[in-house]
């Protein structure tokens, strides 16, 4: 992998993915395929990368990635435990050892009473799921810019270059 440098968050984490052998997949709402591009930026990408769903619909949600139906009946899109069950259907789906996923709002207003700028990232691991809540400021672009970098990030963490997990950080 090149390009690996601090400034290059997709490299970072696909360079740590591969000294693990492990594979990367994603579960996209709040960045609708930006994550993904952002993943295949990088040469070689194909190597670690399996792919994203973009599950921006409620009921793509649901019926792709197993969120379960009374959870988004009771709390909607924008929530942890929409997340985390994001993240681990997809790496079901996927069959990866490592699955971010987005949800959030970007704007220009709030949904299902959660304000913009509020933003849930889950990382799906064998060690388990994290999820990590954000509260960001800016436009619509910003936002959903500023959480694939987050998202990178989380998932860098949970891995260390040999492959072990540890904690994230934040925790």
């Amino acid at each position: 992998m090149t390009g690996q440098t601090a400034e290059n968050p997709a490299a970072t984490l696909l360079a740590r993915l591969g000294a693990a052998c492990w594979s990367l997949g994603a579960a996209e709402s709040l960045t609708g395929g930006l994550l993904a591009d952002r993943i295949v930026q990088v040469p070689g990408a194909s190597a670690t990368f399996r792919g994203s769903v973009v599950s921006y619909a409620t009921d793509v949600k649901r019926d792709l990635l197993g969120v379960d139906a009374g959870l988004l009946a009771a709390h909607g899109p924008v929530h942890p435990l929409v997340a985390a069950q994001m993240a681990t259907g997809a790496a079901q789906l996927l069959g990866t050892e490592l699955t971010l996923a987005t949800t959030g709002v970007a704007g220009p207003a709030g949904q299902d009473g959660q304000g913009v700028g509020t933003i849930y990232l889950a990382c799906a691991h064998p060690g388990g799921v994290w999820v990590r809540h954000y509260r960001l400021a800016g436009g619509r672009e910003q936002l959903r810019a500023s959480s694939v970098d987050l998202a990178l990030a989380l998932g860098a963490a949970a891995i260390r270059p040999t492959g072990n997990k540890q904690d994230a950080p934040g925790r």
